[in-house]
């Protein structure tokens, strides 16, 4: 099928059996994204919430109260990524088992619970327990539902729609953190509590009701989608079998191995380390940073939610505009220039209002970033299993640059935090690097394909063949890799 044909609105080229513009490929993604990403959105909004509110809590009087000194809340901010890092393969492997509309809900039920103990905690080993808690709960949810969703949309629709689900970190961490924060710490004193506890409880609570009504709300495949018609749903499955060259659904061991063996996953996950050291900083310690610059704790918390927003806009943005020219490194490589711009100007300037203006520039680049690189990863493994381990891998050994993103922003680098901003500098160098190669290595690939496409006689239209190439993935002579 031709890149016409599949980007044709009437699906009567695929499907000549059907009435032409009845069932439509806009019409079918806008009932995908009414019914799937409002909700997930939401799901990850309340678990980046959660994850990141500690940086709140601090300055809302968190250290203070526990006497913690030094890098102790530094150690308590690392300790959620330990488990978080170490339980990803597993957890997306029981997505499949366990079914989504059962797996994320629970996950997210003993999260919430764990997120409202932590309102109780009197000592820096309290912390450091619950913080292992939630970060072993949690594990599942960023690269589960990110798997849940490259089920239901092929490659091209994939990276706006995953921009939408990753602006919601950004929106939580500082647009809508920042603001609830700001509300609930005025809650001080009420029960015998600090405003730091209220704002564990108040968060933690809001993410067990939503757990419960996932569980009613959640759909687990195209093939059961009860929002769909019988026609919309016999295209939407065609269309992904098309989209993956009949690639294997199976829940084979088999395929789980091949993405541990596949070089691709680790070069992906290097670049996800070096995109989540400063995503994560900027998550954790932004109200930090910007009482930095010489704004008051209460406005700092304010101050957190432009920067938020505009990192969203621009990851929504750039995620459709990824999604249409079918290219995913370039993206990586500016967003990774932008960042870098924003840090150095945040390491070299005395005066805050420039200083903030940084802050902008490095959320614009860094979230973007990183939605394309799970795009990246997810459009460049065949098969669903293989595709969910590789997200996985990515996020899992990506996602360890967390534990090192929570000691760069010292205490006794304050004000200006000069090594934590130089830290940054370097993951974006990096960055820009790793997208360079992989760019160079997938065109090598897809060069070495259409030779033997051409050689063979393969025709990638032919879905006759599919069935022949089913267990081969992404190694198909059919599977054109994304660049």
């Amino acid at each position: 099928m031709s890149a016409k044909d599949e980007k044709s609105d009437s699906i009567s080229v695929t499907h000549p059996s059907y009435e032409p513009g009845k069932v439509t490929r806009d019409r079918i993604l806008r009932k995908l994204d009414w019914h799937l990403l409002p909700f997930v959105s939401l799901l990850y909004l309340l678990a980046y919430l959660d994850r990141t509110n500690v940086g709140n809590a601090k300055i809302a009087g968190l250290t203070t109260d526990l006497r913690l000194t030094g890098l102790q809340f530094n150690l308590c901010s690392a300790m959620f990524f330990i488990p978080y890092c170490l339980l990803d393969i597993p957890c997306n492997m029981a997505i499949k088992y366990f079914r989504p509309s059962r797996w994320i809900p629970s996950i997210m039920f003993c999260w919430g619970v764990v997120m409202m103990s932590m309102a109780f905690v009197k000592n820096f080993a309290g912390l450091m327990a619950t913080r292992l808690l939630l970060g072993a709960t949690e594990a599942g949810l960023l690269p589960g539902v990110a798997f849940y969703l490259c089920l239901w949309y092929p490659r091209d629709a994939q990276a706006q729609r995953l921009g939408i689900f990753i602006s919601a970190s950004s929106m939580s961490a500082g647009a809508f953190g920042g603001l609830l924060a700001y509300a609930i710490e005025k809650m001080d004193g009420i029960g015998g509590l600090a405003g730091w506890s209220w704002i564990f409880i108040l968060e933690g609570l809001v993410t067990i009701v939503v757990a419960i009504s996932a569980f009613v709300i959640m759909q687990d495949y195209p093939e059961t989608a009860g929002f769909l018609t019988e026609e919309e749903r016999e295209w939407l499955v065609q269309t992904i079998k098309q989209d993956t060259v009949g690639s294997s659904k199976a829940l084979k061991r088999k395929f789980l191995l091949e993405a541990l063996r596949d070089p691709h996953a680790y070069m992906f996950a290097a670049m996800d380390f070096f995109v989540i050291v400063p995503l994560f900083a900027y998550a954790l310690f932004l109200p930090t940073i910007i009482v930095g610059l010489g704004y008051s704790s209460l406005h700092a918390q304010l101050l957190t939610i432009p920067p938020n927003i505009c990192g969203s806009l621009v990851t929504i943005l750039i995620g459709a505009v990824s999604d249409r020219v079918g290219m995913r490194g370039p993206f990586i490589l500016c967003g990774a220039c932008v960042t870098l711009t924003g840090y150095t100007i945040l390491l070299c300037t005395e005066k805050p209002i420039v200083g903030y203006i940084g802050t902008l520039l490095a959320a614009s680049g860094i979230f973007q970033a990183s939605l394309c690189i799970l795009a990246w990863t997810s459009g460049n493994a065949g098969g669903d299993i293989k595709r969910g381990a590789m997200i996985a891998i990515m996020t899992g050994l990506g996602n360890s640059g967390a534990i090192a993103s929570s000691f760069i922003y010292r205490a006794q680098d304050s004000p200006r935090y000069r090594p934590g901003h130089a830290t940054n500098i370097g993951c974006c160098c990096m960055v820009v690097i790793l997208s360079i190669v992989c760019m160079v290595e997938f065109a090598r690939l897809n060069r070495v394909k259409r030779a033997q496409c051409a050689g063979e006689r393969i025709f990638p239209e032919d879905q006759s063949r599919y069935e022949e190439f089913a267990e081969l993935g992404d190694k198909s002579p059919l599977y054109k890799y994304t660049l």
